[in-house]
C-alpha cells in the first residue's frame, strides 16, 4: 500500500491545555497551542491543520522530486478528484504506460523540452493513434503545470509541444442506407431495438444497457445514466444528459 503523502496532526488535551501532535519524516512533533478555556476543539483543530500544512510545504520544497514520485503522489490522488472513475482508469494507465516508465526515476527539475517531443514523435513513428498522443501531449502539460504551481520547477517544458503530424488519424466509415437496412434485416427484435437505438437515436451502448422504462416517453428518452465495466454511472459528459428523440418507428419496436 502506497503511503500518503501527507502526514496528518492530532489534537489533545494535556493538563488544561491543547497539545497539537503531528510527524515529520518518521519523527513524532508535538507543541502546546493555548489552554483549553480559550480555544475551542475545532479552532485547536484548525491550528494544527496549519502547523502540519507548513510542515508538509517545507518538507516538499526541500524533497529533490522524481518525476515518477511527482505524478503518483501528487498529480494522480489530486486530479483524481476531478475525474470520473472511467476517466481516471484511462488517465492512469495512459500516464504510466506512455509517460512514467523509463522516466519515473528521473528528477521533476531535469527535463527539457526537446527530449519529450522526440518522445511524441517515437509514440507517433511506433502507430499510436493521434488521439493518444495528443492525450499525452496534454498530460504533460497538465503534469508540469502543477508542478510548476507547486514551486518545484522554474519553467514548464511542456509549454510548447506540439502532435505530430504524422501520427495515425482514423478514418470514420459511415453506414450507407442500404447497410443499415441489411444490419436491421439479420437482426431478432431486442438486438434490433438495440441496433436503432444507437443507428437512429445516437445513443451510445452504455446509454442503452442503462435505459430504464421510467426513463422513456411518448416521445424521447431521457439520457440520465450509463452502464461502464458493469457499473452504472452518470454519462460521459455534462453535455450527454439530454433528451434522445424516438421515431414512431422505434416507439413501435418498444411497445412490441
Amino acid at each position: 500500500m502506497r503511503k500518503s503523502r501527507y502526514q496528518k496532526g492530532s489534537v489533545k488535551k494535556q493538563r488544561g491545555r491543547w497539545v497539537a501532535m503531528w510527524w515529520v519524516d518518521g519523527s513524532r512533533k508535538s507543541r502546546v497551542i493555548g489552554f483549553v478555556k480559550d480555544l475551542s476543539k475545532s479552532d485547536a483543530r484548525a491550528i494544527v491543520d496549519r502547523i502540519v500544512a507548513e510542515a508538509n510545504a517545507k518538507r516538499d520544497r526541500n524533497r529533490v522530486w522524481t518525476f515518477g514520485a511527482f505524478v503518483n503522489e501528487i498529480y494522480v490522488p489530486y486530479y483524481s478528484r476531478k475525474w470520473k472513475h472511467s476517466t481516471r482508469d484511462n488517465n492512469v494507465n495512459r500516464v504510466q504506460v506512455h509517460l512514467v516508465r523509463g522516466s519515473e526515476n528521473r528528477e521533476l527539475a531535469g527535463f527539457r523540452r526537446d527530449e519529450w517531443q522526440d518522445l511524441l514523435d517515437r509514440k507517433a513513428q511506433s502507430g499510436l493513434s493521434f488521439s493518444v498522443v495528443d492525450h499525452l501531449r496534454w498530460d504533460l502539460k497538465q503534469i508540469f503545470d502543477m508542478a510548476l504551481a507547486e514551486g518545484l520547477i522554474e519553467r514548464n517544458p511542456a509549454t510548447l509541444l506540439f502532435t505530430p503530424r504524422d501520427a495515425a488519424k482514423p478514418i470514420h466509415r459511415v453506414m450507407t442506407m442500404r447497410e443499415v437496412q441489411i444490419c436491421f434485416a439479420v437482426l431478432q427484435q431486442r438486438e434490433r431495438l438495440i441496433a436503432k437505438l444507437a443507428v437512429i437515436a445516437g445513443m451510445r451502448p452504455g446509454e442503452i444497457f442503462a435505459l430504464t422504462w421510467g426513463r422513456l416517453s411518448a416521445s424521447s428518452a431521457d439520457i440520465r445514466q450509463r452502464v461502464y465495466k458493469g457499473m452504472v454511472d452518470t454519462p460521459k459528459t455534462d453535455q450527454s444528459i439530454r433528451k434522445a428523440a424516438l421515431s414512431e418507428g422505434l416507439l413501435r419496436e418498444i411497445e412490441e
